[in-house]
């Protein structure tokens, strides 16, 4: 195929945040283009919101039901190819199961879905429909968070012995949702959120990074979930106890309500030779610390031969230039339409280039999820992973 790739977006229309970051990211490689989109519930913010992104109005519709089904009527060529959801938690599942039934390529925001179930059986209809899924699981397309990965799977650090995950924020320390504040509102909602609060929102990003760098899976967990703000209807504070497949031992926590802390998602991995860590608050950084010499501090930089080829081709800009959010946002982005156009042209692809999140990584976010809060609801006791 030839042009650029034809989206169609689901949610992400007016007062969206996550909307415009997905439009932004889609679009910085001049690889996909926005042609369509059912951007609310409700047909008259959905009018208004594609009228203001300057699409025909014959594509701007009313639920995603109609853009569907719509769009597969348009010739080849005209028809979007892939949907974008950026909905909140508990609008993920139809959309996606409904274009995957008919044929489009899907790219979703992180939870998977709503529950489970739901995950498992998307995986399901991905497998049986072989269409490409990707899920923006952002923090995994920064140049040395895939570094860092390298590093690991090279067995320059030897065998990891303890992996350490920690996700605080503090906008949630007060009861924001309410007041008149959309995202609190539904992240906080357990009819939109799902099960779990903090560790369903941001304890799942750390879930999957720490399974991303070390390539390890967590095998068993021991939670603690609270709710600090009173009246609050899901956990905004957590910490989990991990056990890994390979007898590593893991710490893993989040929380909404560490009051002045605004994104600092950061892990550190320790092996038999050395450790590693990354901030992603100073994303170009990962700081490397050996067993017997002194510790490299590593820095991102286009040009840099240093780094590994996954690290290279997701970096953008010379040194002392910010990889920043949107960037790594674009990375999954640009894989995912390299694997959806060699997908259509029945070709293979470079594994560099498609790596990015997947549906089995939005089950193992469920699993985590799910597992986290039946573990804190028996005072913590140890699980399997995925199992009660």
């Amino acid at each position: 195929m030839s042009g650029k790739l034809k989206m169609g977006m689901v949610g992400g229309g007016e007062g969206s945040f996550i909307g415009a970051v997905h439009r932004m990211a889609a679009n910085l490689d001049g690889e996909i283009a926005l042609v369509s989109g059912a951007f609310s519930s409700s047909a008259e913010k959905s009018k208004r919101s594609g009228e203001a992104l300057y699409l025909e109005p014959s594509r701007i519709y009313g639920s995603y039901e109609e853009m569907i089904k719509t769009e597969k009527t348009l010739p080849e060529g005209e028809r979007i190819d892939i949907v974008s959801i950026v909905t909140p938690n508990h609008m993920h599942y139809g959309p996606a199961k409904m274009a995957l039934e008919n044929g489009f390529h899907v790219i979703c925001d992180k939870p998977v879905a709503f529950s489970l179930a739901e995950a498992r059986e998307l995986e399901e209809l991905v497998k049986k429909t072989g269409l490409i899924f990707a899920l923006t699981h952002n923090y995994t397309g920064y140049p040395m968070v895939k570094e860092a990965r390298e590093m690991v799977k090279s067995g320059k650090l030897g065998k990891i012995r303890k992996v350490i995950a920690e996700y605080p924020q503090g906008w949630l320390s007060t009861k924001v949702e309410d007041s008149d504040h959309k995202q609190a509102s539904w992240r906080t909602d357990p009819t939109r959120s799902g099960v779990s609060g903090c560790m369903g929102d941001i304890g799942s990003h750390a879930e999957n990074l720490a399974e991303y760098i070390t390539g390890l899976k967590m095998q068993e967990i021991s939670a603690d979930l609270s709710i600090m703000v009173d009246g609050r209807l899901l956990d905004d504070d957590g910490s989990v106890l991990v056990r890994f497949d390979n007898g590593a031992k893991g710490i893993l926590f989040a929380s909404q309500i560490a009051a002045g802390e605004e994104n600092e998602l950061k892990i550190r991995v320790y092996g038999e030779k050395g450790g590693l860590e990354w901030l992603q608050s100073d994303p170009n950084t990962l700081i490397v610390k050996w067993l017997d010499k002194p510790k490299e501090i590593l820095r991102t930089g286009a040009g840099y031969t240093y780094f590994s080829e996954a690290a290279q081709k997701a970096t953008r800009l010379p040194g002392g230039h910010p990889e920043g959010y949107l960037e790594a946002f674009a990375n999954i982005y640009l894989n995912f339409a390299k694997a959806v156009r060699a997908h259509k042209n029945n070709q293979t692809i470079d594994p560099v280039d498609s790596d990015f999140p997947t549906i089995e990584d939005g089950v193992r976010g469920m699993m985590f999820i799910e597992a986290v809060v039946a573990s804190s609801n028996e005072n913590s006791k140890w699980l399997e992973f995925g199992g009660n």
